[in-house]
């Protein structure tokens, strides 16, 4: 039986699902996180500290002597260079630590793409103490501010001007750190589109483009809808597939998930960020392939042990997922309408990750998903006109 090592986040929502694709492969699976899953692991679980990537990759490798493993894999971004250093010591499948670092740090990844040519925003890197009007200079506005190592819309704030920019900055700093170096970008307009797909020896494999209806054009970024199949032309998808590929090969990603945000404005495909994971939250459990419904994360254990390539096709079906958006920071109590959200047609799951009583704040300042509500329906339209009759009745009770 082979034996795959997970590095999960403490506030993950995929144990379960990670859980139930190791037992289809009968794979045995370790988890590695900071604090044990909801799910009990006994002997099966390692306690690692992803802020310390040395450290828990020595872990991991420590474990190796002890007992074979054939694979380790990141399922978010906090475990992606310990799951780098730990494979390249065990002589396993997965990216170098270097491109592994690259897409965790969002000024090296844009350095990388534009040695390449890859389309992407004009941007400048602005240090701790310089002024934020150093940072636009050959710049247009509007511009965005982040964080080079956030994910989920954390830190990140839209200004308009450069009277907003030094608002802002500040805004940022107070979030992430008054010494975090800050990426500044041009924003871009268009269609905003994520593709899901698997690298095996540095190939992309395309499992699904996201289409983000209603995606928020700022000053704030909070997620809210994905839907699939992509309502893109061929051309328009093929060309997105381009761009992401060689963007893959420009940071040196050779293998594992990789989760690629763009923007399509007219025919010109940019590339917004490559993160070397799949998708954030329960979003994954949108996505099934092949006859029998094979999960994401059978796919990515299958690709992380080298085993063959199972049926990558997507169901024949539209599928979506909202993210129940966060009106306001507070404790949460409960989203009040569950029952009014199931009877919307097309909706056919809802998940709320937040346990009540636990502090729960929006982007820019949190990184959390409150909870998230699954469609299913003939068509991307229908899907999308599902998802968004919940947004809009969605009564979420925060004190």
């Amino acid at each position: 039986m082979p034996t795959a090592v997970v590095i999960l986040p403490s506030t993950t929502y995929r144990a379960t699902d990670f859980v139930k694709a190791a037992e289809s492969l009968g794979v045995d699976l370790i988890v590695a996180s900071e604090n044990p899953p909801p799910l009990d692991m006994g002997d099966r679980y390692l306690q690692i500290d992803c802020s310390d990537p040395d450290g828990a990759s020595e872990a991991i490798i420590a474990l190796g002597d002890r007992m074979e493993i054939d694979g380790v894999v990141a399922a978010d971004d906090a475990g992606v260079v310990v799951a780098a250093l730990a494979s390249e010591k065990l002589g396993l499948l997965g990216n170098g630590p270097e491109p592994a670092a690259a897409t965790r740090d969002k000024g090296a990844q844009r350095n990388l793409m534009e040695i390449a040519e890859i389309p992407q925003p004009r941007f400048s890197e602005l240090s701790p103490n310089a002024p934020p009007g150093d940072a636009v200079i050959g710049l247009t506005f509007p511009v965005i501010i982040k964080p080079l190592d956030r994910s989920a819309g954390q830190g990140v704030i839209r200004a308009d001007n450069i009277e907003e920019l030094e608002v802002r900055t500040k805004e940022v700093r107070g979030i992430v750190g008054a010494d975090a170096p800050l990426l500044i970008e041009e924003f871009i307009s268009g269609d905003e589109i994520a593709l899901e797909g698997i690298v095996t020896d540095g190939e992309l494999t395309t499992l699904a483009i996201f289409d983000k209806p209603g995606a928020s054009e700022g000053p704030m970024f909070q997620e809210t809808i994905l839907v699939t199949p992509s309502r893109l032309s061929p051309d328009r998808q093929a060309e997105s597939e381009r761009v992401a590929s060689s963007a893959l090969r420009a940071i040196g990603i050779e293998h594992g998930p990789v989760h690629v945000e763009m923007k399509v404005d007219q025919d010109r495909v940019s590339i917004i960020e490559v993160a070397a994971r799949s998708i954030g939250g329960l979003c994954s459990q949108s996505l099934n392939f092949g006859l029998m419904g094979t999960s994401l994360e059978t796919l990515i254990l299958r690709n992380t042990l080298g085993l063959d390539k199972p049926e990558l096709k997507r169901e024949p079906i539209a599928t979506g997922v909202l993210m129940i958006p966060i009106p306001r920071g507070g404790v949460f109590g409960q989203v009040s309408n569950i029952d009014a959200l199931r009877e919307i047609p097309g909706v056919t799951g809802i998940d709320i990750t937040v346990t009540p009583g636990n502090r729960i704040d929006p982007p820019p300042v949190g990184d959390r998903y409150l909870g998230f509500v699954f469609a299913r329906a003939d068509s991307p339209e229908e899907v999308t006109k599902s998802l968004i009759s919940a947004r809009d009745l969605v009564e979420v009770e925060i004190s």
